[in-house]
């Protein structure tokens, strides 16, 4: 490989995974996705019909219609928290309710399984909240990318704890006493008492 040898760009897999990861980022994902993963058993369980060897088993109720509803309804709003994001609050209380309703309706919630699904992605929805870019300031470097992003302490000057333009003492405040190598600090490098 020579100096003159072109870069090679990202493939087209790792193009189209940062594509998703930053649309996935812009929105209420995973409560899109568990909303819509509880529609399903709920709006399946009803219209089931196991097969064990020659006997067959039918879930099928008189609120067969009522748990497709149900269903259909979580799965749109589901759809919803991905593509209008700007409705996640709605939705998200819509997911809610329909799940609650689907316990009284739809075989216990689908099981239960479709019940905590659309509960959590309901839940989820509501708590998202759109993530803020940092306005950045020309000059100044990124404050993330050093250590005291990462929980270190800062060395910091003396008073520089106080905001710009408030009063501040140069020595530290105590009381008084003699305490080794900070008292010797505070007083100008002579040791008291």
């Amino acid at each position: 490989m020579s100096a003159e040898t072109p870069v090679q760009s990202a493939g087209n897999f790792t193009r189209l995974r940062l594509r998703f990861r930053a649309w996935r980022g812009s929105r209420p994902f995973w409560a899109g996705l568990l909303t819509l993963l509880g529609g399903v058993p709920i709006a399946y369980f009803p219209y089931a019909t196991l097969k064990l060897g020659n006997m067959s088993i039918a879930m099928a109720t008189t609120a067969g219609a009522g748990s497709l509803i149900i269903g259909v309804l979580l799965i749109t709003l589901g759809l919803t928290m991905w593509f209008q994001s700007a409705t996640r609050i709605f939705a998200g209380v819509a997911a809610i309710l329909l799940a609650l309703v689907s316990l009284v309706v739809s075989n216990i919630g689908g099981f239960l399984i479709g019940y905590l699904l659309a509960m959590i992605g309901g839940a989820l929805s509501v708590s998202w909240a759109p993530g803020r870019a940092k306005p950045e300031e020309p000059g100044r470097p990124d404050p993330s990318g050093g250590p005291a992003a990462d929980g270190v302490a800062e060395d910091l000057p003396r008073g520089a704890d106080a905001a710009p333009g408030d009063p501040h003492t140069a020595y530290e405040a105590g009381d008084g006493a003699a305490d080794g190598p900070r008292a010797a600090e505070r007083t100008g490098g002579y040791r008291v008492g």
